[in-house]
């Protein structure tokens, strides 16, 4: 059977974090799709999108599949997080979960397949998961903060050119506090290269688009591709 292996059950569930804005404030907040289970255990309680390894699958190949089938995202890169086998994380059967995760620009966000099974919810904020789930968003929360501090990881949330506010929004978002706008800019100036571009339409002059400078090696590159993938 597909996710058996002596006795124990093998499955992969995703861990996607995009911004979206706060429903009552509109303000960018990391959010997460959950998918709502249709069957027991834990029926109607809300959890990761995963599901079965099956026998003849590559573990981030199962982890894209069951994205892509509950909530039609297709991140270009997903990292491994982390593998979960606590003996009673399931009440029927020993599952051992490898978990992926990813991070996606709000218009990747918006291909997802939401409806009555399939929501966005504020990652700070989740009701009681399925499983451990809860616990498995908290380690993914805590590993992107960690990477915030020296890694290009935000770049993932952005797109490939960004202002130096909209990179400081994203920064503040995800650690969830205000940053001092000159004290942000000298951290991350020797970062990113200014384009020729601006973003037009303001009062006031415009901001200046920037990139990330690919020639800068960080000490980790957090899950992004160290070269362009095809969509």
């Amino acid at each position: 059977m597909d996710g058996q292996h002596e006795g124990v059950s093998l499955a992969v569930s995703t861990v996607i974090f995009a911004l979206r804005p706060d429903e009552h404030t509109g303000q960018p907040t990391l959010s997460l799709p959950l998918v709502r289970r249709i069957r027991d255990p834990w029926k109607g309680r809300w959890a990761l999108p995963g599901g079965p390894l099956g026998v003849s699958e590559g573990l981030e190949a199962a982890a894209s599949r069951s994205l892509r089938d509950t909530t039609g995202l297709a991140p270009r890169y997903l990292e491994q997080l982390y593998a979960f086998g606590e003996p009673d994380r399931s009440p029927e059967q020993r599952v051992v979960s490898i978990v992926y995760w990813a991070l996606v620009h709000p218009r990747e966000a918006e291909r997802a397949e939401i409806g009555e099974n399939v929501r966005w919810f504020a990652a700070d904020d989740l009701y009681d998961l399925a499983f451990d789930h809860n616990t498995i968003v908290d380690y993914a929360l805590w590993r992107l903060r960690n990477k915030m501090e020296y890694s290009r990881i935000a770049h993932a949330l952005l797109g490939e050119t960004f202002t130096l506010t909209e990179l400081r929004h994203v920064y503040e978002a995800v650690l969830r506090k205000p940053l001092d706008p000159a004290n942000f800019r000298r951290q991350v100036e020797k970062t990113l290269v200014p384009t020729d571009s601006v973003v037009t339409g303001g009062r006031h002059r415009p901001p200046r688009l920037y990139r990330y400078d690919d020639s800068v090696q960080m000490t980790d590159p957090g899950p992004l591709p160290s070269t362009p993938r095809g969509n």
